[in-house]
């Protein structure tokens, strides 16, 4: 999305790095204002570990902003070159990670996307967390349509890959994906295509780790990776004090901040849900310093890359083309059944007459337009898509959106940006369906007595609930239906509003009271919650 240089503040002489958006996506409003909200989310935060940012500003057309110059490199490089890393210096990677990622949490923010590219290791071995710009602060609306999935395939949380809410476990699972990365030299997951692997995500047991990594770092990082975010660590800050215990050998401390570090179904945690290269990379480069300039850097232009064919071939179209016209003009001039006349040879080579071959100008060849008809894509698999784009000469972008309605909606092309004529250089973005939403259970409901303590015949029993924060994402809570079994009837008749958070219940006889309830979020539906009973005794004898 964007691309960063060097640069040096001529008003105070600091060193800083500017990242610039990419031309080709500065027509595009989403990502422009994911731009500017990557300089808002990092200015929220003060931390050692995450990279800051000093200003912003759009000037003719182009927006950039003015960063924290960070030496070193992306954990992405290091993999790529060294493969698999030392235990050790994992835990000081995630430890450090998930400090800064605590911070982040505390101010409301979650980053969405962690993957080793936003990651830098400093020379000293200092983490820095980047790139802010499709985090998400909990009390905001989305950048996203309703329901797109933003992050990276390869370290998206299962709920993210399902289409429910990012919360702060979300960071800590895409941090556990990159220690198993970095620990195995392989990623958990993988599939031929962008939604294979979020299906993968959501449903498979992700391969075990070496067993010469110790137990307890296995443990940790499958407590990570485990399908349920209630699984997982209870925060970055337990993570963090996780890691840094077990770099030191303590076990039973790391196990007081993950309890999972010491329990033998660590793995199974990770099993599949029963609960239901960011595509525009940046790239650092050093510039000329310029005296005359605020920042000390002018990208030299890209050469534009031809085929070494092509304009060897428009010229030899072009003599074919002009040879062609010269002899249709002949065959018109001397019909076959006639003799050539020494009078009309004479003139066909007078240059004032008939202009030589040489000289006839060549006509500008006219390119037909690339033109995008989204109807076309929709119900289409990822790999027809892409074939598709492709014979049109064209990049496709996979995106991962809504949720499928149903299982056979899985994986289909449903929107295409942008449409209508098309350059060669743009990227086009097809988003799929993703996994079938589902809605996890509800708590069990809670009675509560009247005063008197004792549930009696004639009395009302009151349950009480907290409001439902598991629809899914594009799935609004709608209201809740009750079951009441036995001895007693609903004083409120379903189904409840959205805002209920009790309900009456009118105790007819003596026995015992079973009550449940599902939630309905717009068009999908939960599991019956478990079951909550009470007793009712026959009221007592009166005279």
């Amino acid at each position: 999305m964007g691309e960063v240089w060097q640069a040096t503040d001529l008003v105070i002489g600091r060193t800083v790095a500017i990242k610039i958006l990419k031309d080709e996506y500065l027509g595009d409003p989403g990502f422009l204002e994911r731009f500017r909200a990557e300089a808002r989310h990092a200015a929220l935060v003060n931390h050692e570990g995450i990279a800051n940012v000093f200003d912003y500003g759009e000037e003719e057309g182009s927006a950039y902003l003015v960063m924290e110059l960070v030496p070193g490199e992306a954990l992405s490089a290091i993999l790529e070159r060294e493969r698999v890393l030392s235990t050790d210096r994992v835990l000081d990677i995630v430890a450090q990670t998930a400090n800064a990622l605590s911070a982040a949490h505390a101010a409301g923010l979650v980053h969405r996307d962690i993957k080793p590219g936003n990651l830098l290791i400093t020379p000293d071995g200092r983490v820095k967390i980047t790139d802010f710009g499709i985090a998400r602060i909990a009390d905001q609306v989305p950048l996203t349509a309703t329901g797109q999935v933003m992050g990276t395939v390869q370290y998206l949380s299962p709920e993210q890959a399902s289409g429910r809410s990012a919360s702060p476990t979300t960071d800590i699972y895409s941090l556990g994906i990159v220690a198993y990365e970095a620990l195995a030299g392989r990623r958990p997951f993988t599939g031929e295509s962008q939604v294979a692997i979020a299906m993968a995500q959501i449903n498979e047991t992700p391969p075990e780790l070496p067993v010469t990594i110790s137990e307890p770092v296995r443990n940790l990082v499958y407590a990570c990776i485990a399908k349920n975010p209630a699984d997982r660590p209870a925060s970055a800050a337990h993570l963090a004090r996780a890691a840094q215990a077990l770099r030191r050998g303590d076990v039973s401390a790391a196990a007081v901040a993950v309890p999972g570090i010491l329990g033998a179904g660590s793995l199974a945690a990770t099993a599949g849900a029963n609960y239901g290269q960011n595509a525009a990379t940046t790239r650092l480069l050093t510039a000329e310093e310029q005296a005359t300039t605020t920042t000390t850097d002018v990208p030299p232009e890209e050469e534009e890359k031809r085929n070494p064919w092509m304009w060897p071939l428009i010229a030899i179209v072009s003599v074919l083309a002009v040879i062609l016209v010269v002899v249709i003009v002949m065959l018109l001039a001397n019909p076959a059944e006639e003799e050539p006349k020494p009078t009309n040879t004479t003139t066909s080579s007078t240059p004032s007459s008939t202009p030589t071959p040489s000289n006839t100008p060549t006509p500008t060849p006219t390119v037909a337009p690339i033109v995008i008809n989204e109807d076309e894509f929709i119900g289409l698999t990822e790999a027809q898509a892409k074939q598709k784009i492709s014979g049109l000469g064209l990049t496709m972008e996979t995106r991962v959106g809504d949720a499928a309605e149903t299982n056979g909606d899985v994986g289909k092309a449903y929107a295409v940006s942008p449409t209508g004529n098309v350059s060669k250089d743009q990227l086009i973005a097809v988003t799929f369906y993703g996994p079938v939403a589902e809605v996890p259970t509800p708590p069990q409901p809670s009675a509560v007595a009247p005063p008197t303590g004792t549930l009696i015949v004639g009395q009302v029993a009151t349950v009480s609930w907290t409001t439902y924060a598991g629809c899914p994402s594009g799935h609004p809570l709608t209201g809740y239906t009750f079951t009441v079994g036995g001895p007693g009837t609903q004083q409120t008749p379903n189904p409840l509003g959205a805002s209920a958070t009790s309900l009456g219940i009118n105790l007819t006889a003596p026995g015992n009271v079973t009550v449940n309830y599902i939630v309905q979020c717009s068009d999908l539906q939960s599991p019956a919650s478990a079951n909550t009973t009470f007793t009712v005794a026959a009221a007592p004898a009166t005279g």
